[in-house]
């Protein structure tokens, strides 16, 4: 009985870690969207000059390739996705950086 109460506690100890963990990297990411300038145009839920970060979650949602479309997006700039104004590509920001910020942004809820 005490090996199963360890092996619980254990559990429920390492799930609580992996969830601060995921909280530390969303708000390392958000600051990340922060610094490279990505809330000059948009924002959590509404849009600014370009659409709510929840809005192209929402579209990009089921997509097979939605994390690589968006990077690429992001990366290069698009045009006539979200209407007649362009989004600027953010070819400095490094590879690594753009994934990261395009699989957060398939997470923001409204």
């Amino acid at each position: 009985m005490s090996r199963f109460i360890f092996s619980a506690s254990l559990v429920i100890a390492l799930s609580g870690a992996t969830t601060l963990a995921r909280a530390a990297d969303v708000s390392a990411v958000a600051e990340l969207a922060r610094s490279s300038g990505c809330y000059s145009c948009h924002a959590n839920g509404e849009k600014v000059v370009g659409p709510a970060f929840a809005a192209v979650a929402q579209k990009y949602a089921g997509q097979k390739d939605a994390a690589a479309d968006l990077a690429q997006s992001i990366q290069n700039g698009s045009t006539g996705k979200w209407g007649r104004i362009p989004m600027p590509g953010h070819a400095s920001l490094p590879p690594a950086d753009v994934k990261r910020l395009a699989e957060w942004v398939l997470t923001v809820k409204p």
